[in-house]
């Protein structure tokens, strides 16, 4: 028996997920956990799959979160997809097995069954998504590129391209400091509350706003979607940040 032959994936659910978590991050009493679980069970993200993979003594692995791409929590536009907002495997051991591929094949077994025209996703060299070869791998090709983001995609024959929305437009409608953000990721509540407590304490006006909706996220001012730190219509920072990073960018913005 191959390793992957010892591969469980758990398809968790509002019913299960309590049990099972979320994944990336571990400790249930962190306000990051009851967020996401709260974001995971919300109506609007109809047809959402989290897949956790566990060997054969119960240890989580990787895991693989996708979406119907009409309802992507990410600046894009595609039709009749299943966008793959994360997907992680815990160690570079495990991602020398195929374990990403095999989580993969998973979403496209969903996406055939749905009769959905294909697969499409975003990659970066950069923090928080999975760098493009994961899925070259798999047959996706690029779409189109924009900053440090790629639109990848594997299309079951049709001629329907996914394409990023340009979220560069809409940094110019934010004046003063703006924190934007979604709970689709888990890490997003600490930053949140660090962020909110060293503006107080630099006599910064930080305005925070929760995007509830995969429409509102689609038209996130980032290219990552759900976490925008902005300033004057100047985009400081696309994905989740810790106190100091926040108070270093406060010293620079002060220069």
């Amino acid at each position: 028996m191959n390793f992957l032959e010892k591969i469980e994936l758990i398809d968790v659910d509002a019913a299960n997920v309590a049990e099972h978590g979320v994944f990336c991050i571990k400790d249930k009493k962190a306000a990051g956990f009851h967020k996401k679980v709260e974001w995971f069970k919300e109506k609007q993200n109809k047809g959402l799959t989290l897949k956790i993979a566990i060997d054969e003594k119960g240890i989580q692995l990787g895991f693989i979160e996708y979406i119907p791409s009409e309802q992507a929590w990410r600046p894009i536009k595609a039709e009749n997809y299943l966008f793959i907002q994360c997907i992680t495997v815990y160690s570079k051991k495990m991602r020398n097995q195929g374990l990403a591929s095999h989580l993969i094949k998973a979403c496209e077994q969903d996406a055939i069954a749905h009769k959905k025209d294909g697969m499409c996703t975003m990659s970066s060299n950069g923090s928080w998504l999975a760098e493009r070869t994961v899925f070259e791998k798999y047959g996706f090709v690029e779409a189109e590129k924009k900053g440090r983001f790629e639109l990848l995609y594997k299309s079951f024959g049709n001629m329907n391209t996914p394409r990023f929305l340009d979220w560069t437009q809409e940094q110019h409608h934010y004046t003063g400091w703006n924190l934007i953000y979604a709970n689709q990721c888990p890490w997003q509540a600490k930053s949140i509350h660090e962020l909110s407590e060293s503006a107080k304490a630099n006599g910064i006006d930080l305005k925070i706003r929760e995007l509830k909706t995969p429409k509102e996220a689609q038209k996130a001012p980032s290219g990552f979607g759900v976490f925008s730190l902005i300033n004057d219509g100047e985009l400081l920072a696309d994905h989740y940040i810790s106190k100091t990073r926040f108070e270093n960018i406060l010293k620079k913005e002060k220069v």
